[in-house]
């Protein structure tokens, strides 16, 4: 038998990556290359990457980030289509890089990097045993000057929402910039929701067991360029973040957004009856099919916005999704009285048979919505 021909040497290793810093992003191209130099600046003892999660930038962020990929290896894109949200874009780049230690923090160059060095020392500590490190505004030697009064009103406001979800005396649970373990990611990644803009939150509130953390004090710098993205909307998907996390996953948040919805149409169809038949001299009939046509409409544009706004339909979908919505909700009526109907015949309590009635019209309404309305039609 003749020898087994040899082998190549095997390439040698890639030098390992200690640590990932995520940076979601969205219209941040004139914040890349400062942000890129002080991490090299701060990270030079250390091997590092930096991850840019772009939520499809129409400023060219995600092709200048391949740019500067292209001559230093360090930097990495990951360039979303179609799905849009810092923490989902926190959760993604986490999940694509295999350091230990994962730093998060934002494109604005707010956060102060030259802290990242004492964030990876605490962790280093054994004798601390820390699972996270967070980069705070509110505890002693910090600064967040650089934030407007109405800014800090609402960050006050939301922090100390925040502290009764999480269930601890965190000074600022609303940071954007802390570091943890991918081992610790792994244990709550399942949990999260990946809602909103908060997630920190989202991980300190869907850990399996209390996080030992430490906070860290930094300097709250000015954005350097462009324009913050916190908005009403921004501000609405951290108050949806918060009922998720109350709520415990019990029941669907989803399904709590489409019932206060539903709550609002009841409202406008007994005003749209009252104008109709009282006010206009209409029949009873046609005030009641104008009033349930406009209610209807009202609980589709609303559940478009804020129910499904990460579903969101648009164009031919939106029409589509309307007129199957109008079918969905007809079929729940007719569920709704012959329920109500039956329960009554049975037990002869009026507001248990109704209340039963609106219950399972509801159940039928958005699951069918979730089902077709808002999944297939677009």
């Amino acid at each position: 038998m003749p020898p087994a021909a040899p082998t190549e040497a095997a390439p040698a290793a890639a030098p390992t990556v200690e640590l990932a810093v995520i940076v979601p992003t969205f219209n941040e191209i004139g914040n890349l290359d400062p942000l890129i130099d002080r991490l090299a600046a701060a990270l030079a003892p250390w091997r590092w990457e930096v991850i840019f999660v772009d939520d499809d930038s129409p400023d060219g962020t995600a092709a200048a980030v391949r740019a500067r990929a292209l001559i230093d290896p360090r930097v990495r894109c990951v360039h979303r289509i179609g799905r849009r949200g810092l923490a989902s874009a926190c959760i993604e780049g986490i999940q694509a890089t295999a350091a230990p230690l994962v730093a998060v923090m934002d494109a604005d160059l707010q956060h102060d990097e030259a802290l990242l060095p004492t964030m990876i020392a605490a962790l280093a500590d054994p004798d601390a045993g820390l699972d996270i490190v967070i980069g705070s505004r509110n505890v002693d030697g910090a600064n967040a000057d650089s934030l407007t009064p109405a800014r800090r009103l609402v960050t006050g406001i939301a922090t100390r929402a925040a502290r009764l979800v999480v269930g601890t005396d965190l000074a600022d649970p609303m940071s954007g910039y802390f570091m943890l373990r991918r081992s610790v990611f792994a244990e709550v990644v399942r949990g999260l929701s990946g809602r909103g803009f908060k997630i920190l939150l989202d991980i300190l509130a869907s850990a399996p067991r209390p996080l030992r953390y430490r906070e860290l004090p930094f300097q709250f710098r000015p954005r350097h360029a462009g324009e913050s993205k916190l908005d009403p909307s921004q501000i609405w998907e951290y108050g949806v973040l918060l009922l998720t996390k109350l709520f415990g996953g019990v029941v669907p948040i989803r399904f709590v957004l489409f019932s206060l919805v539903g709550g609002l149409g009841t409202v406008v169809h007994m005003v749209a009856l009252g104008l109709g038949f009282g006010l206009l001299g209409l029949s009873f009939v046609v005030s009641q099919v104008v009033a349930t046509v406009l209610a209807m409409t009202s609980n589709f544009v609303l559940n478009n916005l804020v129910t499904y706004r990460d579903r969101r339909l648009k164009g031919r979908g939106l029409v589509i999704g309307l007129l199957s919505f109008y079918v969905i909700c007809a079929i729940g009526a007719v569920a709704n009285v012959g329920i109500a109907r039956w329960m009554f015949a049975g037990l002869e309590v009026w507001w248990a048979a109704g209340l039963a009635g609106a219950l399972v019209g509801a159940v039928w309404n958005y699951a069918m919505a979730s089902l077709f309305t808002w999944r297939i039609t677009h």
